[in-house]
C-alpha cells in the first residue's frame, strides 16, 4: 500500500497536536492544550481524506488490472 501526503500531513499534525496536547497539560496551559486537540482533529481528518483518496487510486488500478 502507497502512502500519500495527506495521510502523511494528517498523521504528522495528530502528532504535533498530542504532544502540544500533553505539554499544555503538564505545564497547567489549557489554551495549548485546546490548540493540541484541535490539531488531532485536523490532523485526523486530512489522514482519512488521505486513507479515502488512497482507496479510491487502489481500487482504480485493480479495476484496470
Amino acid at each position: 500500500m502507497d502512502v500519500n501526503k495527506d495521510q502523511v500531513k494528517g498523521r504528522t499534525k495528530e502528532v504535533e497536536g498530542k504532544v502540544n496536547e500533553i505539554t499544555g497539560k503538564v505545564i497547567g496551559d489549557k489554551k495549548l492544550e485546546v490548540k493540541g486537540k484541535i490539531q488531532q482533529i485536523g490532523g485526523e481528518a486530512r489522514a482519512k481524506l488521505g486513507d479515502v483518496k488512497q482507496n479510491v487510486k487502489d481500487a482504480a488500478k485493480n479495476n484496470d488490472e
